[in-house]
């Protein structure tokens, strides 16, 4: 079996086992095939001068919310942004950061959001002197549902009370009056990320697709569903690999011959969809060191890129995901080597890089998701898909839906009956009208776009998820069709495309500096 890099060079598979040998033969690869050009009217009036990108990247990162990392935004020194004043929002202030609600004090920040303890008490949010989280906090289904609304977890879309996190993540019988749900970090603990968040732009209502964990979210980058899956168990795919109705991004990219590429460092993000087993063997998988290779103008970039943490696969001693207990500046020192070798390569005029977050982590978000539209039609633990067409489209009779590699208890569709009872008596049947549905986006999660198009310090406040990523790499690399972009689900169609945070006529942030971050002097990494 032969080996292709993003471009043609053939590679055998010997040299696959050595990263080092697959960095120099792919840098020295053919040109891969460049994107279509887009030249519709209606796309150059939305966004005038789109055809100057030329390449995205994609860094999603693990697992924490907006307020805990950008809760204290518009209170770092030197801020540009400003709090919303006393009970109202931002509206059409694009300085203005929805984050908490606190005042300086002599030790530091005193904020007044809270969340009830089980006996009734509250906690506030505080300055949590730690990076190092333990135990990791609950972002399960069930335990994300209850955070948003604890005595009715089925009613988070109409009811979404914020209220439930201390509670989820505490024991029963006992105060907490500083549970680490309720910790936020200032500029002193995220240096790098205040700084890009404070001159480039970021979006303060930038949700995860799903109240849940890391899988269902991550197949809604790649797929815009998660075709009814629940916990992040199911992420090792099966033999065939995961075969969503629609496909993935990356066929509509290769059906229109855009270049793509997920670079990894244990385990490329993509391989959870791809056939069981792919990782060695799928042309688009790149280690780290060829993206900072072609960053720097060593090889092609590709027009779409996923530049993917250590996820601790195979030792946490190089987890770099920011999955508490890991020392969340790891991750920082990770996604600053990615963004300076994009900002001092030749690719920087004509590329965006958008640093995100998977889901919230379990961690307190003031801001309620709001309904998504329109809802996935594939119920929660109904899952559908081609793996076995026609028996596999029906509700519940997809890959790995009651079952999956792991072989425990953890599946989605025993997720999904604890949440909904009422679905244990009849799994393939009519869903039940009073359950939770995927027609609310997940909580609230950090969100920057580093590029020379960004508008400087700027905030947007318009609704996106995942699915406005696909959304805008539709808009931006594919052709339209009938007037309308080329699009996988009603979910992506539907999501805002990300263009208000971009001048790509007058790429106003191309002289814009970046510094770097180390990583941490002292690892608190257990």
């Amino acid at each position: 079996m032969s080996v292709l890099c993003v471009g043609s060079r053939t590679l055998s598979p010997s040299l696959v086992a050595s990263s080092a040998c697959l960095v120099a033969a792919c840098v020295a690869g053919d040109p891969a095939p460049a994107a279509d050009a887009v030249a519709t009217a209606a796309l150059g009036a939305a966004a005038p001068g789109i055809q100057k990108l030329k390449h995205v990247i994609i860094v999603m990162q693990e697992n924490h919310s907006f307020d805990s990392y950008f809760g204290a935004l518009s209170y770092a020194p030197g801020s540009p942004y400003h709090a919303p004043a006393a009970g109202t929002g931002c509206g059409d202030d694009h300085r203005c950061v929805d984050g908490l609600s606190c005042a300086a004090s002599a030790g530091g920040l005193s904020c007044s959001n809270t969340n009830l303890d089980h006996d009734g008490s509250a906690v506030r949010s505080f300055h949590n002197p730690s990076r190092c989280v333990q135990p990791d906090p609950d972002h399960s289904w069930n335990g994300t549902h209850r955070e948003v609304n604890f005595e009715q977890p089925n009613a988070t879309r109409s009811a979404p009370a914020m209220d439930g996190f201390v509670r989820v993540n505490s024991p029963a019988g006992g105060t907490t009056p500083t549970d680490p749900t309720m910790g936020f970090y200032t500029q002193d603990d995220l240096p790098f990320y205040y700084d890009l968040a404070q001159q480039f732009a970021i979006d303060d209502r930038y949700f995860a697709s799903v109240l849940g964990p890391t899988f269902p979210n991550r197949a809604y980058l790649a797929a815009a569903t998660s075709f009814g899956h629940l916990t992040t168990a199911d992420q090792i795919p099966p033999l065939d690999g995961y075969q969503p109705v629609n496909g993935f991004l990356w066929d509509l990219l290769d059906r229109n011959r855009v270049s793509w590429a997920d670079y990894y460092q244990d385990l490329p993000q993509a391989a959870s969809f791809r056939p069981l087993g792919s990782t060695l063997f799928d042309p688009h998988f790149l280690p780290l060191e060829v993206f900072l290779l072609h960053a720097a103008g060593l090889g092609d970039l590709p027009a779409v890129s996923f530049v993917d943490p250590g996820f601790g696969a195979l030792t946490r001693a190089t987890e770099n995901d920011e999955v508490p207990p890991t020392d969340i500046q790891r991750g920082q020192a990770f996604v600053s080597r990615v963004v300076n070798a994009v900002h001092n390569g030749p690719r920087w005029a004509d590329s965006v890089i958008f640093i995100v977050y998977d889901e919230h982590g379990g961690f307190y978000d003031h801001v309620a998701p709001p309904p998504a539209f329109p809802p996935d039609p594939i119920e929660p633990g109904q899952c559908a898909d081609r793996s076995h067409p026609p028996a596999s489209l029906q509700p519940g009779s997809g890959a790995e839906c009651s079952s999956n590699v792991k072989r425990g208890s953890d599946t989605t569709l025993a997720e999904a009956t604890a949440l909904c009872p009422a679905l244990a008596a009849n799994p393939t049947g009519p869903y039940p009208a009073d359950c939770a549905h995927f027609d609310q986006y997940g909580v609230r999660v950090p969100f920057v776009a580093v590029s020379a198009f960004s508008k400087p310090q700027y905030v947007s406040h318009t609704v996106a998820d995942h699915t406005s990523l696909l959304a805008f790499i539709e808009t931006a690399f594919l052709p339209p069709v009938n007037g309308r972009r080329q699009h996988l689900t009603q979910r992506d169609l539907n999501a805002d495309d990300l263009l208000d945070l971009f001048d790509f006529d007058g790429a106003p942030s191309i002289r814009t500096r970046v510094g770097t971050a180390a990583s941490p002097a002292v690892d608190c990494t257990p």
